[in-house]
């Protein structure tokens, strides 16, 4: 009987292998320029033909091979950065399979140069259709790697390489991604004899400018947190620069791009409720942590690395990103696009914000929304105004002297009614001699001045924001406040819904809510929250349980952070109900001093600014 199983000849193998490694013309410049980094290059140049068909070139000026080694390093495994067991699990350089050289002459018409920079002589290699030639000769310091015609003895794999187009797009993406974290070698990319990118060596800073944007600072925050054990740095996007694209986030652990699903989710949950399905925020993060933590070495194109401390790793990028983010002054500005006939209203950023600097904001704040610090007391008859005074019937005092309105017969039937101007002394006056004000616009917005403008804040969107984290905090801390109802409220449920409280009623109580169960599913309120609106209890109970259903059908939130949502979104003020000046002060205090005072639970904006230079260009003082 004959045997069937055979050792394959090694160009066979060659090629089998070039199936992993060699997928497009993007691989060969990946491999070749993570070689020329490895070689502790200066300057690396690459030249490309025809999208890399016809010619794939890469030159740097390293530390160069000998005729051994540059004989040798065509091999397969061949490798000078392993040389034991221990090697494999501590990996620091970019490469260290050896498979790439051998995998991509088995597929090209292969050329390399080489001479070390205390020789006189350099080598000169061609390999093609599995012939190695080598040759000596007088050439540049560094190391020079041409492949050509690649794939012309493996036609099928030819075929199947899409348009010029689409693969210079994936190698302008992939020296970009090698450029980024290199930022101290200075990088050419040449196609068709055309200079088309150039990186000068630098700063983080000045490689990031000249890869994407001189201006993309203003549309950034630093993200910097260093310890022995995990070091995070880079910069993520402000919420209104979020994309609709996921091909603008860039992980690099320890200068090797890499793609990672945990540090990603990690990234995204920072940014809390300002994201919206199908925004993606913008990011370059550098993570560095020991080599023996993580293996690199999951991948064909090592694009995919696996932690040993996942959990951690993930925990640790949340809450150094979400501490950045709380850092900046979020709050969007609104101005007019001119280029627009109907004048349509632009969501952006102005200046550059500073870190930590919060100064843009209503001048009867505190000057510093401190995390750390807790939030201001408010007495016992400030807080009654704010939520148990939402009654139209509140009485105000009428004012002694006053002048007739010249809208008086517009405004009301009572003819010789009064009304009062407020004098300067009479408004709130800063240290600065400025003059504050708060006012409500068709009791849902309210509007008080800024150093840069005008803020606007979307009253029922701000108390949801609110209530919200009160809640959130209120499942934490276990201590519930209840307001005891002088009549119980009995609410039949259907079955389903019965069951449904009985659930949630661990949470329901925590919030606030003093609930007893009888049969044929009817359930007796007793207790709500302080924040309920008297006389909407059962109203208000019966809303929080239809935003969850609904929630937990389109949303699939979490337990408690959907009862959160739903409840907030049910007993915050709505559009109509009237604000007393001080109502309003205390909202907006409370607002600032939540940990995401820009975007409601649901992701919609708060607060939006318009610029003072806004208004100079809308009355023509520009």
């Amino acid at each position: 009987m004959s045997n069937k199983i055979k050792i394959l000849p090694q160009n066979i193998s060659n090629k089998i292998a070039a199936g992993e490694v060699v997928q497009r013309p993007e691989s060969v410049v990946k491999e070749l320029m993570e070689n020329s980094v490895d070689a502790s290059s200066k300057n690396i140049e690459v030249y490309i033909r025809r999208a890399g068909k016809v010619l794939i070139q890469v030159v740097d000026d390293g530390v160069g091979m000998n005729e051994h080694d540059a004989i040798l390093s065509i091999e397969r495994h061949a490798t000078s950065k392993v040389k034991s067991l221990d090697d494999l699990y501590s990996i620091k350089t970019l490469g260290f399979r050896g498979e790439a050289l051998s995998s991509i002459a088995s597929v090209s018409i292969f050329e390399l140069k080489t001479e070390q920079s205390d020789s006189d002589i350099g080598t000169f290699i061609r390999v093609e259709d599995d012939v190695l030639k080598s040759e000596k000769g007088s050439f540049a310091k560094g190391t020079s790697i041409a492949v050509k015609n690649l794939f012309y003895n493996t036609p099928a794999r030819r075929n199947f390489l899409k348009s010029h187009a689409t693969e210079l797009k994936h190698i302008l993406e992939t020296f970009k991604r090698i450029a980024l974290p290199n930022y101290n070698i200075n990088f050419k990319l040449w196609n068709d004899d055309e200079l088309i990118l150039k990186y000068d060596a630098g700063t983080i800073e000045d490689r990031i400018k000249s890869v994407f944007a001189d201006n993309i600072f203003d549309a950034l925050v630093k993200v910097e947190e260093i310890t022995e054990y995990l070091s995070v740095t880079g910069f993520v996007s402000k919420p209104t620069y979020l994309n609709k694209s996921k091909g603008e986030q860039y992980l690099f652990i320890n200068g090797r791009y890499v793609t990672n699903k945990s540090i990603n989710h990690a990234v995204f949950k920072a940014y809390e409720h300002l994201l919206e399905k199908g925004d993606y925020p913008f990011y370059i993060l550098f993570l560095k942590l020991d080599p023996k933590k993580i293996d690199i070495n999951v991948h064909p194109s090592k694009l995919e690395v696996k932690f040993d401390e996942e959990k951690n790793i993930y925990n640790y990028v949340l809450a150094v990103v979400k501490k950045s983010l709380g850092h900046y002054d979020l709050t969007p500005n609104i101005e007019f696009d001119e280029n627009e006939s109907n004048d349509r209203l632009v969501n952006k950023y102005s200046a550059k914000t500073s870190q930590n600097d919060f100064s843009d904001r209503p001048s009867f704040l505190s000057p510093s929304p401190n995390r750390n610090e807790k939030p201001k007391s408010y007495s016992e008859d400030e807080i009654d105004l704010l939520f148990n005074s939402l009654n139209p019937n509140i009485k105000r005092t009428a004012p002694q002297e006053g002048f007739e309105h010249p809208f008086a017969d517009d405004l009301s039937n009572d003819e010789g009614k009064k009304y009062k101007v407020k004098t300067q002394s009479e408004h709130e006056e800063q240290p600065d001699g400025k003059i504050s004000f708060i006012v409500a616009l068709h009791n849902k917005y309210i509007l008080t001045p800024i150093k840069s403008g005008l803020m606007i804040i979307d009253a029922h969107v701000a108390h949801e924001r609110i209530l919200y984290e009160k809640a959130i905090n209120s499942f934490a801390a276990n201590m519930p406040f209840t307001q005891q109802l002088l009549f119980s409220q009995t609410i039949q449920l259907d079955p389903a819904d019965f069951l449904l409280v009985k659930e949630l009623e661990p949470h329901l109580t925590k919030l606030g809510f003093t609930i007893k169960f009888f049969s044929k599913n009817v359930i007796v309120i007793d207790g709500v929250p302080a924040d309920i609106k008297v006389g909407t209890e059962t109203e208000a109970f019966q809303g929080i349980l239809e935003e969850y259903k609904k929630n937990e059908i389109e949303k699939h939130l979490e337990q408690r952070d959907n009862l959160a949502k739903s409840y907030s979104c049910k007993a915050a003020i709505k559009a109509g109900d009237k604000l007393a000046e001080t109502e309003m002060r205390i909202l907006v205090d409370q607002l600032f001093a939540t940990k995401m005072p820009y975007v409601c639970p649901h992701g919609r904006p708060i607060v939006v600014k318009i610029p003072l230079t806004e208004f100079d260009k809308r009355f023509g003082r520009t």
